[in-house]
């Protein structure tokens, strides 16, 4: 194990530091620098090596966590980022934005701060980047049997690089100019930097895997005839239609899905010229939803240069401590501050918007909100009398999403959708033969982490699909929105 007296004698928590406030909002580079070595050390020795490693439970990657904090400890960094790859086809990615549920589940964290597990991880991964020991893995053979792809997010990669690496013959489509999906256009920079992204692909590329950018199925190329084209296809094209607001008055100018203005702003800080671009500066901006993507919205507006940022959420405020009704292990739903959250902005709970108010040109100017009321039924309405009114110039609505979207599936290839997703067994097989899916398009919007796993769980079916066999690691259990299907 690592330090045997670690978290003896270093009970307290360092992590990863982050540019000042002031500084960082001038820019979009990541929040986050690099840890001392001997800090990231240090908190590497904490880890316990717990005979029933409960880390390993947290994570949907089963990452071999008390192993590489060992090596970290050890200062074998090498063997750390092998390790870590065992398992994990893109640590710099969950470095930088999984929530970290492995930490809630630290048997450290019973009665002392969580072992760093995120730090930990990031660390090794950049040090592999920067020291060259991300290489490509082509495969030993061919098997002849060719795979396309339809999504570049990181379920999608993930399963390209895992089905490539088998010997299949592996095509990427992705709609957009640019591969990535949500890492590339959903994530700010200043949370993770798109070159992590190029180098991965360059990686992917030198293994043999192909990548169409700029082509859309079901209108460039129809899915039916992409499938008589592969001897399989894995639907990875995320879930991507966002939860609306129906209420009065939102139709107005000025209110925006909070991935319009993301995508937006991302295109603009790579680059590329952005007409008529969402911008906040020198504007009221009001954020519906309290989740990650309403924090990397108010991120987005401090850096635009916003007079005000407000983000409202509709439940009540979350506990501060982990709730008697969520013990470690599990996961609690307690209040979190982000980085963005750390920028500025005010944050107000139990807020339901009742109606949208425009000026005399059809533009936003404030919403009427009310106090969210529980009643005894389990539903939540606005209180009567409650109504007041905030102004705003700029609405977005971090609402989450609905689910993938269903048209061309359904219609030219069949595929069945079930609330909102594409409805999948056990193996991720569809009730079309010969297409699979996988991240959130069949799971539902969720973490990257998840989507990763899923990638990897995925490409080990699909190989034994067109193997009878396979050698590809399966690492998570079925996700718990699979649902059997009759066909």
């Amino acid at each position: 194990m690592a330090d045997p007296r670690g978290f003896l004698k270093h009970r307290e928590r360092q992590d990863r530091p982050s540019r000042p406030v002031p500084v960082r909002i001038m820019d979009f580079k990541e929040v986050y620098e690099r840890q001392d070595r001997e800090v990231t050390r240090t908190q590497a020795g904490r880890c316990m090596d717990c005979g029933i490693p409960f880390c390993h439970t947290g994570c949907p990657l089963g990452n071999l966590i008390p192993e590489w904090n060992d090596l970290i400890w050890r200062d074998q960094w090498q063997e750390a980022s092998k390790r870590l790859h065992m398992t994990n086809n893109f640590p710099e990615f969950t470095g930088r934005v999984c929530p970290a549920p492995c930490e809630t589940s630290c048997v450290l964290g019973i009665n002392q701060p969580a072992v760093t597990i995120k730090q930990s991880e990031a660390e090794i991964a950049d040090e592999s980047l920067e020291r060259g020991w991300v290489e490509p893995i082509p495969p030993h053979r061919l098997t002849g049997k060719t795979v396309a792809v339809v999504g570049s997010g990181p379920a999608g990669l993930v399963a390209a690089q895992q089905l490539t690496r088998a010997g299949h013959t592996v095509a990427v489509y992705e709609r957009d100019d640019k591969l990535g999906g949500l890492l590339r256009y959903g994530i700010p920079d200043f949370k993770m930097e798109k070159p992590l992204i190029d180098t991965r692909i360059e990686q992917m590329e030198a293994e043999g895997a192909r990548f169409y950018p700029s082509t859309e199925i079901g209108s460039d190329i129809t899915w039916d005839s992409l499938r008589e084209s592969y001897d399989a296809v894995v639907v990875a094209t995320g879930a991507m239609v966002p939860r609306d607001l129906n209420v009065h008055g939102r139709s107005l100018s000025g209110i925006h899905f909070a991935m319009e203005y993301l995508v937006q702003s991302n295109r603009a800080v790579s680059g590329e010229d952005v007409p008529d671009q969402i911008h906040a500066k020198d504007k009221k901006v009001v954020i519906l939803g309290g989740g990650d993507t309403g924090a990397d919205c108010i991120g987005t507006a401090h850096r635009h240069g916003a007079s005000s940022v407000t983000t409202l959420a509709i439940g009540k405020e979350l506990p501060r401590q982990r709730p008697e009704h969520e013990p470690w292990p599990m996961d609690p739903r307690i209040f979190e501050v982000s980085s963005a959250d750390e920028e500025g902005g005010e944050r107000r709970w139990l807020a339901s918007t009742v109606e949208f108010l425009g000026d005399e040109n059809g533009s936003v100017r404030a919403l009427k909100v009310a106090e969210t009321q529980y009643n005894p039924d389990g539903s939540r309405t606005p209180k009567p009398g409650t109504e007041r009114e905030i102004e705003a110039d700029l609405v977005l609505l971090a609402l989450g999403f609905t689910g993938a979207e269903p048209e061309t599936l359904t219609e030219q290839l069949g595929v069945e959708f079930i609330g909102g997703t594409v409805g999948r067994d056990e193996d991720y097989h569809t009730n079309v033969e010969g297409v699979f899916t996988v991240g959130d398009a069949g799971r539902g919007a969720s973490l990257v982490v998840w989507a990763i796993a899923e990638g990897r769980a995925a490409a080990a079916k699909v190989d034994e699909y067109l193997e009878g066999s396979t050698r590809l690691p399966a690492p998570v259990a079925p996700s718990d929105r699979a649902i059997s299907l009759s066909a």
